[in-house]
């Protein structure tokens, strides 16, 4: 059988850099192969993905060394246009991949280009839509979808032409954790329904070793590091060397003291033997420390019974109280649209509740203008370009003082200062555009910390992030709250955050408060995550699996030892 994707000796040079950013590049991939590439940001995955979906060269030119065949043609010698007959591409960014006013058109547009009959349309589109379960939207705007629905019909856009290579792009980025497990699942379904060749470019390693996959390519500094299976790769430092993370059981394991063999199958916690290792996991528990405890503050914010429609009858929140305390760092967690962010734009004024109130040190703030409460508590949004508004980035973290008068020498003298504790002083005559995303993010935190809050309220602030640069944001952060005593509120998705950083979890689901509690509390109680989306961590498999009477013990003493680990990689005088 020949390959369906063959590189050959091949390098690729973007026509503005000097280096090439991918290098003597030799794979093969089989007809309905599923392989999963990882590699850190800048590694050169998307390159090699923008190889095979004919980005690279039609919409970014360079210089290309070697041989590239999809479906044994150079992908070169044929249009984009006859490319994507070939190769369906589901984005990062669903919203960028939407064209028809309904999802019914959306998907069909496709064959609606190729002129297909009226009849084999309506029941192709139909056909695709049932096998990604999007039938009940046909006749919804793409717009009014959840996330984890765009995603499904960005599947069916491209699944509609009969394409042979699939190729997604951090499918997983903008999901709640049991939205990913079923992306996962259902493309798992796909490849097994239509045999097509799969390719998952993404982050969350352990998420999509939900379901098997052939092989995992890690690629490096622009070359392939790592192409073998998951069991292999598992036993080996390959991903920590790359600054990708494992999963969390396997680390833990690694902690233990065991050395990991491919027979064992260690690619999925559930069906893993375990029998060599359950006594030396069992005595590294007995011995490891719990994470220390805060010592309790005053509330800083209170919310009390709050509710919130935006059609009347309808409501989106119901119910909701809790108090946070000075210093602390929570995570706000739940599915989809379950009213994360209308609860943090309610705490910043942009909308109104129907009922209830928030108080901020014991008083009521819905007399304060968005101004007002602005100046106490901080909004970080998911993107950093919804937030940047000026092309230089002492101008941008200066703006918010600007536009309230503040003389320019204390503006100099407070903007310099908080670009020192962001690590951006170097960069403060630079223009934004020549910083990278993770660099942006702190841009956009600076220019919100400028202003003295108290309270700083995150939107997502590690979605897409590789980890070394979700590490690199966080520690920043953790420091940021700890040497400035700012209470920080985090929207997120990702449950190794919410456990290594945070001291409580907020959990909504439906509108409703269903749980307040610690994170290895949370991540590890099955009828909780059940009901908010969430993903039972796999370290409460591993400690149930090791006969461990307190899996929540577990997990705390697992992120207690890991945090001590990395203060002493980072101060090893300390030790």
């Amino acid at each position: 059988m020949e390959p369906i994707i063959e590189f050959k000796d091949f390098s690729f040079k973007y026509r503005a850099q000097v280096e090439p950013t991918l290098r003597d590049i030799n794979l093969s991939i089989m007809p309905g192969e599923k392989v999963l590439i990882v590699g850190p940001s800048g590694s050169g995955k998307s390159t090699l993905a923008h190889c095979i979906n004919g980005l690279i060269p039609f919409s970014y030119t360079g210089d290309i060394t070697g041989t590239l065949k999809v479906q044994g043609k150079n992908p070169a010698d044929m249009s984009l246009f006859g490319l994507s007959k070939i190769v369906g591409t589901v984005l990062q960014d669903t919203d960028g991949q939407f064209i028809g006013l309904t999802v019914a058109e959306d998907i069909a547009f496709a064959l609606e280009n190729d002129m297909v009959p009226q009849e084999e349309l309506f029941t192709r589109v139909d056909e695709v839509a049932e096998m990604v379960d999007v039938k009940k939207l046909l006749d919804n705007a793409p717009g009014e979808l959840s996330g984890g629905q765009k995603q499904r019909v960005s599947m069916a856009g491209v699944m509609v032409d009969n394409v042979d290579i699939l190729l997604f792009d951090e499918p997983l980025a903008n999901l709640d954790p049991a939205t990913g497990k079923r992306a996962i699942a259902m493309i798992d379904e796909i490849q097994k329904k239509k045999k097509a060749t799969i390719l998952i470019i993404e982050h969350r390693l352990e998420d999509v070793l939900y379901r098997d996959v052939d092989r995992i390519i890690v690629v490096g500094d622009g070359r392939i590091v790592a192409d073998t299976t998951p069991d292999e790769l598992l036993t080996t430092d390959i991903l920590k060397e790359q600054g990708i993370r494992e999963p969390l059981y396997v680390t833990a394991l690694k902690h233990a003291g065991c050395r990991l063999l491919p027979t064992d199958a260690p690619s999925h916690i559930e069906s893993m033997k375990l029998d060599p290792y359950r006594q030396s996991v069992r005595d590294w528990f007995a011995t490891a420390k719990r994470k220390k405890g805060k010592a309790e503050t005053e509330s800083v914010l209170k919310v009390e019974d709050l509710y919130f429609s935006y059609v009347e009858g309808k409501p989106i929140l119901q119910h909701i109280q809790f108090d946070l305390r000075r210093g602390e760092m929570i995570s706000i967690v739940g599915k989809n649209g379950a009213g994360k962010s209308t609860l943090s734009n309610l705490i910043c004024g942009f909308y109104k509740p129907t009922r209830g109130r928030i108080l901020l040190h014991g008083e009521d703030i819905s007399p304060l203008s968005i101004k007002e409460r602005g100046e106490r508590i901080g909004l970080v949004m998911q993107s950093p370009n919804q937030m940047i508004s000026k092309p230089m980035i002492f101008d941008e973290v200066a703006l918010g003082l600007r536009v309230r008068g503040i003389p320019e020498e204390e503006i100099r003298e407070r903007v310099n200062r908080t670009l020192k504790i962001c690590g951006l002083y170097p960069f403060r005559n630079w223009p934004v555009s020549a910083l990278s995303f993770g660099q942006k993010k702190r841009v956009s935190i600076a220019s919100i910390l400028v202003m003295n809050p108290e309270i700083l309220i995150l939107d997502e602030p590690t979605a897409g992030q590789d980890y070394r640069h979700y590490t690199e944001i966080m520690e920043f952060l953790k420091e940021i709250n700890e040497s400035l005593g700012i209470t920080i509120i985090m929207i997120t998705h990702d449950m190794h955050l919410m456990l290594e950083y945070t001291d409580r979890a907020i959990v909504i689901a439906d509108g409703h408060l269903i749980a307040d509690d610690t994170p290895a509390k949370v991540l590890t109680n099955e009828e909780i995550a059940d009901k908010a989306y969430l993903k039972k961590t796999s370290l409460y498999d591993l400690a149930v699996n090791c006969q461990i009477e307190d899996p929540s013990e577990f997990v705390e003493r697992f992120i207690a030892y890991e945090r001590e680990n990395r203060m002493l990689k980072e101060n090893p005088a300390d030790v």
